[in-house]
């Protein structure tokens, strides 16, 4: 049924692949790729398509986004993928989550289309107020890299793999600039899905022995590329676990070797880029200050101890000259998904006036910087399925829904255009709080355009270093 469906539905109108699954999966517009038993149409996940299966599935309790037959439903839960696992040793709960103030954030908040008129107005004369003084125009900084050039020459690779290859040269070519592109370091890549951002700097670093990548996801992968680097010297690890309770200084290599580490990215979305952030810079560079400012245990004072001596005072030297971040390089995208709990620019916010109501509100307007996209973002979401991680929306660029555009609502307000520009300044000033929070460290923050708006809507990078001490 589903497949006679497919025709009129403007999906692929040429059928299931020989030996495939029948069913049309509307929201991905092509037919399931699952191989059916001898005999069936279906797999079993459609299986109740056929009118000769009468077993019946049911949504698995642990994740209801997949079905189990009901009579080997306990069978399947001591097996699946969602079921509680033993904690990792790095898995410390909430450890960069920020400090939630229950008396700071109301507990009734309002739809932007529920607000009046009055209130609208007074909420952009305070996003311009607040933005007055930004620099508005970011740079340009849209680089490539040696390392994707045949890649992005290769006509095999459609339009969507073109984009993400653009994105990911660029990414690197920011790194290379940065010289963040180097050995002795742990690439550490946050909501890395299939993990290509990785695979692009292990190419990059081939000359190079002995790299290490950490690989952060909190969800089950498949299509990892992880593979291709079992023959290589690079050290590939997974850590399967939410940013929120990474806790870096407990993952062994880095415990055993205390490696400068890069922290990357790409479409690192909403409050998990806070997370990354906080995770680097308040955890793991502290820890490790802290530990390369502990005394040195006393030597006795002795003759044959003068040589040992100007060396330790080399290992000194060198400690004091250890960045335990070397880098921070991160795509943004879906500040809608930002918050106020886990926002690391809760600093600057209030030295401007603001606090967690607004914060609030910007959030969800910063989605008006593309609502006059949609139908574009729409066709994007489709056809751009599952680069690289696992909800199908590896750029971001989504639709939005009418409580958040409040579209309906402000038609006889705001043009198209000027609901763009204050979803851009929301942005803008949700991402200046993140670089006000890395200056305040002891890092040199910036934004920048990374890629054409024409290759992603989502199109700012944020980079950091260490500040250099003279």
């Amino acid at each position: 049924m589903a497949a006679q469906d497919a025709a009129g539905s403007g999906g692929s109108g040429a059928g299931p692949l020989p030996g495939r699954c029948a069913f049309f999966v509307q929201r991905k517009r092509r037919f399931c790729k699952m191989v059916p038993a001898p005999g069936r149409r279906f797999c079993g996940e459609h299986g109740q398509q056929e009118n000769e299966n009468d077993r019946k599935r049911i949504p698995c309790p642990l994740d209801p986004k997949h079905t189990v037959y009901e009579d080997q439903l306990q069978k399947h839960l001591k097996k699946c993928n969602s079921r509680e696992k033993p904690k990792p040793v790095y898995f410390v709960q909430d450890i960069n989550a920020g400090v939630k103030d229950v008396a700071e954030i109301p507990e009734n908040q309002v739809t932007i289309s529920s607000l009046s008129k009055e209130e609208l107005e007074n909420l952009i004369s305070k996003l311009k107020k607040a933005s007055n003084g930004l620099e508005l125009g970011l740079k340009e900084q849209v680089l490539s890299h040696q390392a994707l050039q045949e890649a992005l020459n290769d006509p095999k690779n459609g339009d969507s793999a073109f984009k993400h290859l653009k994105q990911q040269a660029s990414i690197l070519g920011n790194m290379e600039k940065l010289h963040l592109l180097g050995p002795g370091r742990c690439f550490v890549e946050f909501g890395a899905g299939r993990g290509k951002l990785s695979h692009w700097v292990d190419v990059a670093l081939q000359d190079f022995e002995n790299t290490q990548f950490l690989l952060v996801e909190r969800a089950t992968t498949r299509f990892k590329v992880d593979g291709k680097h079992k023959k290589r010297d690079s050290i590939f690890e997974r850590l399967q676990v939410d940013i929120q309770h990474l806790c870096l200084n407990k993952v062994p290599i880095l415990e055993k070797k205390k490696l400068p580490v890069v922290g990357i990215g790409k479409h690192l979305c909403g409050a998990a880029t806070d997370l990354a952030l906080r995770c680097l810079v308040e955890r793991y560079a502290t820890c490790c200050n802290e530990e390369n400012e502990e005394p040195a245990p006393k030597r006795p004072k002795n003759k044959a101890e003068g040589s040992s001596n100007s060396s330790s005072d080399d290992d000194n030297e060198s400690n004091k000259d250890f960045k335990p971040v070397a880098g921070i390089v991160i795509a943004l995208c879906c500040h809608h998904k930002c918050d106020w709990t886990h926002y690391v620019g809760r600093e600057f916010f209030k030295s401007v006036g603001l606090g967690p109501v607004e914060f609030h509100y910007f959030q969800r307007m910063s989605s008006w910087a593309t609502c006059g996209m949609q139908e574009i973002i729409t066709k994007a979401s489709t056809n751009e399925e599952s680069e690289d991680h696992t909800n199908n929306t590896e750029e971001h660029d989504q639709t939005y829904s009418k409580t958040e555009t409040g579209s309906d609502a402000l038609q006889g307000l705001l043009t198209v255009e000027e609901r763009k520009e204050i979803g851009s300044l929301c942005k803008l000033l949700i991402d200046h709080g993140r670089i006000k929070y890395l200056q305040h460290r002891g890092y040199k923050a910036a934004l920048q355009y990374y890629t054409d708006s024409s290759v992603s809507l989502e199109n700012v990078l944020l980079t950091a270093v260490p500040e250099t001490t003279t």
